[in-house]
């Protein structure tokens, strides 16, 4: 037996859409018809199986991931039933192992499961937060909005993503080049000038000396300089992966000079954008504070929307309980507080995340700006200190000479 999806007019010429079972096109097309329907559509449908989403390898990224939010919420807005949706978006997919995946997912779907449960069956690819909203929206009757809104934020997020990337290319370039640079000069041009020097019979300065010796210390000892490196970043990744070694790592990050108040408005704006999206889908606010602090990415903010739900479970106001753990910036508070006012929190907390971005944008333009004449302006004292470092021994022993 195969598995068909059809679309069909009843009796009153409505349209409708299901699957059927049967040996063969022309048999499901007979057992549609027998049931009084004229069979618009009729498409053979792959098993699960057959893909084998377990056996189905390569990476799912976060523009797949967009662009099936996007499809799904297009496609249901559009009238169609979500079994269908899935079925339409399994196929435009052009991620082989997401479209497994979404075929699995159909799979639950048509045994009676809601799309959000199916979806969490796969919290690798579809975190809580995603499933959580997509679940709200269920419940409420408007997946189409909140499908959308998911949508909105995942794109955001994919944009903020590239803007970045697109931004650092030209500094990571600079600083790769830099970077081979000191090593050609440390390792292949100063030992070769160390005989000369001690050729001249005169006491080396001072810059010379240190230039020779930090030579001669990686050209003898570089394995233990990379077995260093690796070391520590191995114990940084073991460190960080610890609750009290994520808090302070991220309590430092916040603190960095000039990229520090950059992070913590996209954090915040983060924040604010999944809080909305919880909230408009219908999620109870306590719920919405506890995916929202997970969906941040950084635990001073996480704890912070923690104590948030605390106070508010006791029965303060968001925006108070905000405001007492010193980590939301006013913007966000004073917007919150005319949210709950108003009754429309998911607009205003909408706008603050609007803004904000706005500022994280043009922040981010002055850093990069800022970050590649430091590169140059640090490879070119280097080069001069190399510079320097060569040209005094070789002055002092002229005038020996002379």
């Amino acid at each position: 037996m195969q598995t068909f999806s059809y679309v069909a007019l009843d009796t009153s010429g409505k349209r409708a859409s299901g699957f059927v079972e049967a040996a063969d096109r022309e048999a499901a097309v007979a057992k549609v018809v027998s049931e009084g329907r004229y069979v618009l559509e009729m498409h053979e449908q792959k098993q699960a199986a057959d893909h084998g989403h377990a056996h189905v390898h390569g990476k799912i990224s976060r523009a797949d991931l967009a662009l099936f939010t996007r499809r799904m919420a297009d496609l249901s807005a559009a009238g169609l039933p979500l079994d269908r949706v899935l079925l339409v978006v399994s196929e435009q997919s052009e991620s082989p192992r997401l479209s497994a995946i979404v075929l699995d997912v159909l799979k639950e779907v048509r045994g009676g499961m809601p799309v959000s449960q199916a979806l969490a069956m796969h919290p690798k690819f579809f975190p809580e937060v995603y499933t959580q909203t997509l679940k709200a929206g269920e419940a409420s009757g408007q997946f189409p909005d909140v499908a959308s809104r998911l949508a909105n934020f995942q794109e955001m997020e994919v944009t903020r993503r590239s803007q970045i990337v697109s931004a650092l290319i030209y500094p990571s370039v600079l600083a790769t080049t830099a970077i081979f640079v000191i090593v050609f000069l440390m390792t292949f041009v100063v030992p070769r000038l160390s005989g000369v020097f001690k050729g001249l019979g005169t006491n080396l300065p001072a810059t010379t000396k240190i230039l020779l010796t930090s030579a001669d210390f990686i050209g003898k000892d570089w394995m233990y300089i990379i077995g260093g490196a690796i070391a520590a970043i191995v114990v940084y990744r073991v460190w960080s992966a610890t609750s009290m070694g994520a808090s302070m790592r991220d309590r430092v990050i916040l603190k960095l000079p000039l990229i520090g108040s950059i992070i913590k408005k996209a954090i915040v704006s983060r924040y604010a954008r999944v809080l909305g999206t919880l909230v408009y889908g219908g999620v109870p606010i306590l719920e919405a504070l506890r995916l929202a602090g997970m969906a941040a990415g950084n635990q001073v903010f996480r704890h912070s929307s923690d104590t948030v739900e605390e106070d508010v479970r006791d029965g303060r106001a968001i925006a108070d309980a905000m405001r007492d753990t010193g980590a939301f910036p006013p913007v966000l508070t004073h917007m919150v507080a005319i949210g709950e006012e108003t009754g429309d929190l998911p607009k205003m907390l909408g706008r603050v995340a609007d803004s904000l971005d706005f500022e994280v944008d043009n922040s981010m333009r002055r850093a990069t700006a800022l970050v590649e004449p430091v590169i140059v302006l640090t490879m070119g004292v280097f080069v001069g200190f190399v510079v320097l470092s060569v040209l005094l021994p070789i002055y002092e022993a002229q005038n020996l000479i002379k």
